[in-house]
């Protein structure tokens, strides 16, 4: 308990030293990889325990993420395709989406990084270097800020980016009055909506005047 009321961070040496015991580490919660991270967080403090001569303590991960995450990918038709030459010199290729941080604001909250895919077709086009942007008027709203997309997408294509199912849906908002999008679980060929797509009409649901 002092140890939490100084609100010191004490290392290992000087907990042996007044006498504390470890018996749990805890790194938090949100991990992209919670058994890897459970084994390289268990061998690390295995070995320190190892060489100060200490019982080795219980490793807890909560894997939410981990387990979450992979099962979803957000689905983005492309608007405007533009290339601009940058301060370097080089062209990175702007792909608009019909979303962007309304329904994932992790890229602009906190850098989150993400990857694209051409997801409608087959392309044998070469990659080029490409970045995702959305349509809500800031210059914050990206979705992936370095995507390596086919050079040949237009204008109605289907972009899919991974990994979207631990935060996507839970931290999506009406941001610029924009309608969330619907949740579809796939399966066996079958589609099964999970949550309708918002409409113009639920946005104005609550408006009394």
């Amino acid at each position: 308990m002092d140890m939490m009321l100084t609100g010191r961070t004490y290392s290992a040496e000087e907990g042996l030293a007044i006498g504390l015991t470890t018996y749990l580490v805890e790194p938090g919660r949100g991990m992209a990889k919670g058994l890897e991270l459970a084994q390289r967080i268990a061998a690390v403090v295995g070995d320190d325990c190892a060489a100060l001569g200490t019982p080795v303590p219980r490793i807890s991960v909560e894997p939410g993420r981990a387990i979450v995450a992979p099962t979803m990918f957000t689905l983005y038709r492309v608007g405007v395709v533009k290339p601009v030459t940058t301060d370097d010199g080089s062209v990175r290729t702007y792909v608009s989406v019909d979303g962007g941080m309304s329904d994932n604001p992790r890229p602009v909250l906190y850098d989150a990084g993400y990857t694209a895919a051409l997801a409608s077709r087959a392309s044998t086009a070469p990659a080029t270097r490409s970045r995702v942007v959305g349509k809500h008027c800031e210059s914050g709203d990206v979705v992936v800020h370095e995507a390596a997309l086919p050079s040949d997408v237009v204008p109605g294509d289907l972009v899919a980016t991974p990994v979207t199912g631990a935060y996507g849906r839970s931290m999506a908002s009406n941001y610029n009055s924009v309608p969330r999008p619907p949740v579809l679980a796939v399966r066996a060929g079958t589609v099964r909506v999970l949550v309708r797509r918002e409409t113009d009409e639920d946005l104005l649901a609550l408006d009394l005047g």
